[in-house]
């Protein structure tokens, strides 16, 4: 476990000079630990869901890079360098939409970048990847407190949140980006019950956010993806609190599908709407949300279950895996640089122009 973790999942680990990775597809029936050694593996587990979530998937990248250089230049002392961009192409190509992942490439580029003639590259990637493992853990549990704190400001009575996907530690290095905030809030008394999205078609709330927060005792209720509206009808949710794979210059934000969805129903009943994510999912090179590629997958995942046929044959299927919410819909983005409430292209650029932790 990465230190300062803090509870009691974790996905990623390096050991034994290898990267293990929890099987993510087999929860929570079984937990199932994947070992890997080599730089085409990691490409599959991130492409198959064996990993998820915007930030672990950059922090898995990051070890994939290790094992890629290993091997390279275990074949060959003086190419290897240069063989390693295949590796790293690969390793970008594996899931387009979560700019993590481009992040944290960019970053061991860097630490490639950065060598001195005497220094071990291994050595010196593995310490980076650890960094970039550690330092995400430390900037979720920033975003917990700074999260917490604006539920906090509006002093009401604590009640209910609804969640999409799986943002936790299963989905990053550690803590969790908005069920970070979720299990501070929830510590402190603000919230009372968490409010789970089943989240198809590939159920990451049933299968990953329900049994995590399980795991830490918080009251958790497990409810189909169209349920949201009546909750907020009946007066029982004060917050939506969701991730995010790529958030753009004016604020758009780029999330698992029917992220959107929630987001206008909170806007139509008066309940605020929180995004969490680090600032390597700000994507400042993209204008807006339009300019988002959207990732889709193939119809089996909506016409069958278990290979049991739910569709008729022949049935066409449209399979994005996010949408984008735009900004005005947003109450506020935390960031564990601050946070930016009612977003825009200058409050979202004076966050990113901070140089250190709020």
């Amino acid at each position: 476990m990465v230190p300062g973790q803090e509870n009691s999942v974790s996905a990623i680990e390096w050991r034994d000079d290898a990267l293990w990775l929890l099987d993510q597809r087999a929860l929570p029936v079984q937990e199932v630990w994947l070992e890997h050694q080599e730089v085409a593996a990691v490409v599959e587990s991130i492409r198959a869901m064996v990993v998820r979530g915007a930030p672990a998937i950059g922090i898995t990248a990051a070890y994939g890079v290790v094992l890629a250089a290993r091997n390279r230049r275990n074949q060959d002392a003086y190419t290897w360098r240069a063989q390693l961009e295949q590796d790293l192409e690969a390793l970008a190509q594996s899931r387009p939409t979560a700019v993590n992942l481009f992040w944290a490439l960019d970053q061991m580029r860097l630490a490639l970048d950065k060598l001195a003639d005497n220094e071990d590259p291994i050595v010196q990637l593995l310490r980076e990847a650890k960094k970039i493992h550690r330092l995400d853990v430390a900037a979720n549990h920033a975003m917990g407190r700074l999260g917490s704190a604006v539920i906090a400001s509006y002093s009401t009575p604590a009640k209910g949140v609804i969640t999409h996907c799986n943002t936790g530690s299963l989905a990053t290095g550690g803590y969790g980006t908005a069920l970070g905030v979720i299990r501070s809030a929830w510590q402190q008394g603000l919230i009372d019950r968490v409010f789970a999205d089943e989240t198809r078609p590939w159920w990451q709330g049933s299968r990953l956010t329900a049994w995590e927060l399980s795991q830490d005792k918080i009251p958790v209720t497990l409810m189909a993806d169209t349920v949201g509206a009546t909750l907020m009808r009946q007066g029982r949710i004060s917050w939506v609190i969701v991730g995010a794979d790529r958030i753009t210059a004016n604020g758009d934000v780029a999330n698992k599908i029917g992220t959107y969805n929630l987001a206008v129903l909170a806007k139509h009943h008066g309940v605020r709407f929180m995004v969490a994510a680090p600032t390597s999912t700000f994507d400042m090179m993209l204008s807006s949300g339009e300019d988002i590629p959207i990732e889709e997958r193939g119809p089996d995942e909506l016409v069958a279950f278990k290979n049991h046929r739910l569709a008729p044959d022949n049935i066409d299927v449209y399979n994005p895996v996010f949408d984008v919410t735009p900004a005005e819909l947003i109450d506020a983005i935390v960031t564990e640089k601050g946070v930016v409430e009612s977003p825009n292209l200058a409050g979202v650029s004076r966050l990113m122009e901070k140089q250190s932790l709020h």
